[in-house]
């Protein structure tokens, strides 16, 4: 599949970005910089920050929506989905991760797919191709993690914990996200297989920044998924 996107320079006014944001006030501000050079409307959900995320957030032209709390990243993208559907604007919902691991490029691509196919989902997968390397521990826990998915929904992904999707409106209002951590990955999956509407994965590239290995977000995130899978 080529990855190709619309040329157009006039950023897209129908298509929302939602980012759960939890403590990224270093990089967040460049994420939604850049995406409004092609989005109009970014909804960034600030689960309980204390760095103060979300002022960088409003700054860079976000609009932000605010938990008191840590909820979870479950929650904090229920509350952006519901946000962004409030709009009468919005045709699809872009999730995106706040930490710049996340490829703009792929994302509008996977939009303009969604368009041209008329396809409701759009799973982003880093395992349809060679691009990014998790590292071996993470490698198989991300493995891990799509077997139990697919043994426990209806869709059969190649990688079922990637937070780059793209929902149509009227997918993204047939779920209702309870599960917080790591498990609303799983449960966004089996809600968005029980809808019946037309999916597809995309290949994407995820980029592990110096960034994010300085926060030990890798090994953390495999960690995380692996107990949410055992607890589950």
């Amino acid at each position: 599949m080529s990855l190709r996107y619309p040329a157009s320079s006039a950023p897209d006014p129908n298509a929302w970005v939602v980012i759960p944001l939890y403590n990224e006030a270093s990089v967040v501000g460049g994420v939604i910089e850049n995406l409004l050079e092609h989005f109009v409307h970014v909804v960034c959900v600030d689960d309980g920050s204390t760095d103060g995320s979300a002022d960088v957030a409003r700054r860079a032209g976000a609009a932000v929506v605010q938990h008191p709390v840590n909820l979870g990243q479950g929650a904090s993208l229920q509350t952006g989905i519901t946000y962004a559907l409030s709009h009468p604007s919005c045709e699809y919902i872009v999730t995106f991760d706040a930490d710049g691991q996340h490829r703009i490029e792929d994302a509008l691509a996977m939009v303009a797919l969604a368009r041209d196919e008329d396809l409701a989902i759009i799973f982003g997968s880093r395992f349809l191709d060679d691009r990014t390397d998790p590292g071996l521990v993470k490698r198989i826990v991300l493995k891990t993690a799509v077997w139990v998915s697919n043994m426990t929904t209806s869709l059969k992904l190649t990688d079922a914990h990637n937070g780059l999707r793209v929902m149509r409106s009227d997918a993204a209002g047939l779920i209702e996200l309870k599960q917080d951590r790591m498990a609303h990955a799983t449960e966004i999956v089996l809600e968005l297989g029980r809808t019946k509407l037309p999916w597809r994965e995309y290949p994407v590239e995820l980029l592990y920044t110096d960034y994010s290995k300085a926060k030990g977000q890798s090994v953390l995130n495999a960690v995380n998924i692996l107990v949410d899978l055992v607890v589950k």
